[in-house]
């Protein structure tokens, strides 16, 4: 037994000169990797579950059909963008792979939860969780049609083993433009439900795009991070420590006035307060490393957020892991996910830029959590 701890005192003390040492990237790398390491051992005598919860934004996951109900012309193979079958398939295929490889290494698992945005209906969420990658893991769905004027919703798909659904729930964001027209976006989905028998509540977003620049579109994100907290306050003033997992493209920064200002979300676990949110994902934008990039800039617009009740058996030196506790955060960027050269080398790998097909899988990178309780 001494003999294991002198091992891992001199891999810790190397771990510290090398994190001192290190680049920015590196360092975050490097904690990653002795995470991991230290997790593998079972220095306590103890056993944990280990559950990985995602978030995927598909870039424009459309079937080939065309749906006169929503603006999806240029996704048939006709359209446009010549949306054939094949590159259908393929699609959904490269996509399947991805959800199936998330926190993969960590748990040996695939996620237990995957927030998706940019689907269009739930025959190709079906089509998606039936790809061979996915299938044998018996995924459910839920899905509600929002009435985005693109004809995009967010849904949530879960293996059925691990996570039983007791409540799901829409909520209409209603916004204006200048002139009082209604601004037709994603509703925001709420599913409640136990994982491993502990309830917890699911919150997916896809907010307003910053078309016509970021300043002008602000006032949208900025409501729909109000109806957000609504439905955070709803959930809390019936379950005080409830657990909740809010997550979405938010078409904003973690730094952005309607993270900071309006969900007040911290990214240091010590700043969290009862009743306040956790920016999982904030350190990795304070590096420098995003999810989607463009003209050579990179942004963290996805994002996973959790509730104090989520991080405080890991504050202040605790280790409380006998409910579900926050493990770790992560940023899925594998080679295979970016572009491997040219201009946009490392660059998420797209189907679609600038009007030319690519093949490749979205314009935006996955992010998840792990979360660990003791057996």
């Amino acid at each position: 037994m001494m003999k294991k701890i002198f091992v891992f005192l001199l891999i810790l003390t190397g771990l510290a000169w090398m994190i001192s040492c290190g680049t920015t990237k590196e360092r975050i790398q490097i904690v990653r990797d002795a995470e991991d390491t230290l997790a593998g051992q079972n220095v306590t005598g103890k056993s944990y579950i280990a559950r990985t919860v995602a978030f995927y934004n598909q870039e424009n996951l459309f079937d080939t059909i065309d749906d006169p109900k929503i603006n999806d012309d240029d996704f048939t193979p006709n359209g446009r963008d010549a949306w054939t079958s094949e590159r259908y398939k393929r699609k959904i295929n490269h996509l399947a792979q991805v959800i199936a490889g998330i926190g993969r290494r960590e748990t040996k698992a695939p996620p237990v939860i995957v927030g998706l945005a940019e689907v269009e209906n739930r025959a190709v969420i079906e089509d998606l969780i039936h790809d061979p990658n996915l299938d044998k893991y018996h995924y459910g769905i839920v899905h509600y049609d929002s009435p985005d004027h693109r004809g995009i919703d967010v849904a949530l798909i879960y293996v059925k083993s691990v996570f039983q659904p007791t409540h799901t729930q829409t909520y209409p964001l209603k916004i204006y433009d200048d002139e009082g027209h209604r601004i037709y976006t994603r509703d925001v989905l709420l599913v409640t439900g136990l994982m491993d028998g502990e309830q917890i509540h699911i919150i997916v977003n896809h907010w307003p795009s910053r078309r016509g620049g970021e300043a002008r579109s602000r006032p949208l994100r900025m409501a729909a991070a109000r109806l957000d907290m609504r439905i955070i306050d709803s959930i809390q003033r019936e379950e005080p420590h409830a657990k909740i997992i809010m997550m979405g493209d938010l078409n904003d920064d973690p730094v952005s006035p309607s993270v900071k200002e309006v969900l007040r979300a911290k990214g240091r676990k010590a700043d969290v307060q009862p009743g306040g949110l956790y920016a999982a994902m904030e350190h990795f934008y304070r590096a420098g490393i995003g999810t989607l990039a463009y003209r050579d800039s990179w942004n963290l617009f996805d994002q996973i957020f959790l509730s104090y009740p989520l991080i405080e058996g890991t504050l202040k030196n605790k280790k409380d892991y006998s409910t579900f506790q926050l493990w770790k955060a992560g940023i899925y960027n594998k080679q295979f996910l970016t572009n491997r050269k040219g201009a946009f080398k490392g660059y998420p790998f797209r189907t679609y830029a600038g009007g030319q097909y690519l093949g490749g899988y979205s314009d935006h990178f996955p992010v998840y959590v792990i979360l660990v309780k003791e057996r």
